[in-house]
């Protein structure tokens, strides 16, 4: 089985950790196995959450995973000049412009804690669909209704046919921000089909995106993007068996450089983190230990 090219597509929010770099290696692993290249894409259009010191500890992290990118900006440089989203804008717009033609495009104006006093859990129930405002109103976002969306096919690694339909936690996606800018399921898809990537390696948190981006897809008439096959990773835990977090620095690659620990250190602590049987201390030892 080949593919042509897979991603690493880290956001700029947070210091990078060990379940970053569990996600990389993988990436890295598959595209050695398929044949396949590595882009990097930065998310970086969320400019609020974006910090120059996590853009540097990107190149810093891959540096130090000693992971090659075929394409995609070698340093920040040539993030700015040439790969940020930025300059991706006029693909998202007319991504925008086509959705705005859709029947199933509706805005939305409801906060988070408004969203959370409805439903604790955070998940969205279409309480904007019956109030029919504008497009254009002041202040809303933009959302896709999913409550009637159908069944959506769906390839899993290596060549696997399933079905599955939206969940809650990404019904009514959202396509446009508040301040007009693609939100993130809209962005990473076009980029995607933009950068003919065919191999999604990311966590099974982010399933529910997988289909939201995908029932996008078929809302913009982008047939090729059902042929993508999905890799999606278990997630791995902390001590206290959390999902590790960028905000709150767990497990961070920068503080085990700092401690002057090495790569060879690194894998034998994603090793236990992993609850592996057998010690980890290179790239070929994590390999080894894979069933892909």
């Amino acid at each position: 089985m080949k593919f042509a090219q897979t991603r690493i597509a880290p956001t700029p929010s947070g210091y990078l950790h060990l379940g970053n770099a569990y996600s990389f290696l993988l990436t890295k692993a598959l595209a050695k196995k398929h044949g396949a290249k590595i882009l990097l894409r930065i998310d970086d259009l969320d400019r609020d959450r974006y910090r120059p010191e996590y853009v540097e500890d990107i190149f810093d992290t891959l540096d130090f995973l000693e992971i090659k990118i075929d394409q995609g900006p070698k340093n920040s440089k040539e993030l700015e000049s040439t790969w940020s989203q930025v300059h991706r804008l006029p693909i998202y717009t007319e991504g925008l412009a086509q959705l705005e033609q859709s029947k199933l495009t509706f805005s939305c104006t409801c906060t988070r804690s408004q969203i959370l006093q409805i439903d604790p859990r955070g998940i969205y129930l279409g309480q904007c669909l019956d109030r029919r405002m504008p497009l254009d109103k002041n202040e809303s976002a933009w959302r896709i209704n999913t409550l009637d969306a159908d069944f959506l096919d769906y390839i899993a690694y290596p060549a696997t046919p399933k079905s599955a339909l939206i969940p809650e936690e990404a019904s009514c996606y959202v396509v446009r921000k508040k301040d007009l800018f693609p939100a993130y399921q809209l962005s990473s898809l076009l980029d995607d089909l933009h950068f003919g990537v065919d191999l999604i390696v990311r966590g099974q948190d982010l399933f529910p995106s997988s289909l939201a981006q995908l029932d996008l897809a078929r809302i913009l008439g982008k047939e090729e993007f059902a042929k993508t096959t999905f890799y999606h990773h278990p997630l791995l835990k902390g001590p206290d068996q959390s999902k590790l977090s960028k905000s709150a620095g767990a497990y961070s690659i920068r503080q085990l450089r700092q401690d002057g620990k090495t790569l060879a250190d690194l894998f034998l602590i994603l090793g236990q983190s992993l609850g592996l049987n057998q010690e980890l201390r290179s790239f070929e030892d994590f390999e080894g230990s894979l069933t892909l």
